[in-house]
């Protein structure tokens, strides 16, 4: 009779049982289903753009600023041409550099004429790729399909992107918005596999996005956010052994990271400073406006657009400064429910950390417009949350932004 052998004290046991073939055909079901579920979702994404904003193809062109940027514009409506092109570059346009855009508005012309429709269909073409390219990435980075294409569906037809969508005159939004998500996949790409061209892409997409709207300097503050989280590189090892001089300075993980983003928060200074070369007509305004007013202002709309975001209720075209209007209660509330919401997303990153990447993705997102430095009449404007959007959206979905 055979004896069994005895185990010695510290060897684990090793586990004999099998997954039962009911579970693993089950698993191998829905591996299988994956690509065909993700199609469903891009189909379905596309679906819902064109249901609510397929309307505009038939809309004309309005009297708020569509003059300026397209109809009455000689140097537009003329369509793309080599004069025009130098122009977009080395000129302002509507006050504002953005030569890409610019550019897009001359081939719309070159290829539509004054056909309204035409410009909308355009607009369209590019907030739909803008919601798949945000699916995608959410996809990727997450690795969670249903809660990606929830975000990427409510970006699409919020109520608070008609303005960015159907304004002909809003081309920048949409047109920036598709190489800002561009710029984040590259970065995805380059972060799994940092290489110099890989970083270069990243650059290059980014200085693209510049061009088409100046409101992407912050993009360096989201990518840090996304290291963070999803990408979570800021747990992962030292590069380097040694631990002395500069070389110990840069294994610190925080350090090398911060300092990656250095050529790229060049190129956000350089576009600050055309930027404000552009727009210094418009920026008179600030000797009417006091410091305090537009602070106040600034803290009352971001708790303006967090509301809006969730409850899109008494949108309007135009939302006039409020100047000294704003009473105590009304900033004491909006700086408390700030520091607030920033302190629970700090306390809990652990836990939750798509809440502080989500959450302070649209705080900063939303600085170069948010009204501390003023331009235009404007208290706040709905086209200005087409994406600091995504982060705030993301609050409402588990594990997403």
């Amino acid at each position: 009779m055979a004896t069994r052998r005895p185990k010695s004290a510290g060897q684990p046991r090793k586990s004999s049982r099998v997954p039962p073939r009911r579970d693993r055909s089950l698993t191998s079901r829905r591996q299988a289903s994956l690509p065909r579920q993700t199609t469903l979702i891009y189909l379905g994404l596309v679906g819902i753009t064109w249901l609510v904003f397929g309307q505009t193809l038939r809309h004309d062109f309005v009297n708020f600023d569509d003059h300026v940027y397209v109809y009455d514009n000689p140097l537009i409506a003329r369509g793309l041409t080599f004069d025009g092109v130098v122009s977009a570059f080395t000129h302002p346009h509507a006050r504002n550099w953005h030569p890409l855009t610019t550019i897009s508005h001359m081939l719309d012309c070159q290829l539509y004429g004054l056909n309204a429709g035409g410009h909308h269909f355009t607009n369209l073409a590019l907030h739909t790729i803008a919601v798949l390219l945000l699916f995608r990435v959410l996809r990727v980075t997450t690795g969670a399909l249903w809660p990606s294409a929830f975000v990427a569906a409510l970006f699409a037809i919020h109520p608070l992107h008609v303005e960015s969508v159907a304004w002909v005159s809003e081309r920048k939004d949409v047109l920036s918005g598709v190489l800002f998500l561009l710029t984040l996949a590259a970065y995805v790409r380059y972060a799994r596999a940092p290489s110099p061209g890989r970083y270069f892409i990243v650059a290059l997409i980014f200085t693209l996005g510049l061009m088409s709207k100046p409101m992407l300097v912050t993009v360096p503050f989201v990518l840090l956010l996304l290291d963070y989280w999803p990408l979570r590189r800021f747990d992962k090892a030292p590069l380097l052994k040694s631990r002395g001089g500069i070389v110990g300075w840069l294994n610190r993980r925080p350090n090398y990271l911060f300092l990656e983003k250095t050529p790229l928060l060049i190129l956000s200074g350089l576009s600050c400073l055309v930027t404000i070369r552009a727009q210094d007509q418009t920026t008179g305004l600030l000797e009417q406006l006091p410091f305090t007013w537009r602070l106040n202002n600034a803290l009352v709309s971001y708790i303006e657009y967090l509301a809006q975001t969730f409850w899109p209720a008494r949108l309007a075209v135009f939302y006039p400064h409020p100047n000294n209007a704003l009473s105590i209660w009304q900033v004491t509330l909006a700086t408390t429910l700030l520091l607030a919401i920033s302190a629970m997303a700090i306390l809990l990153r652990k836990k939750r950390p798509y809440l502080l990447t989500g959450w302070f993705w649209y705080l900063g997102m939303l600085v170069p417009v948010i009204g501390i430095v003023q331009i235009g009449e404007q208290g706040h404007a709905d086209r200005y949350t087409y994406l600091p959007h995504i982060g705030g959206l993301g609050q409402r979905q588990p594990l997403q932004f």
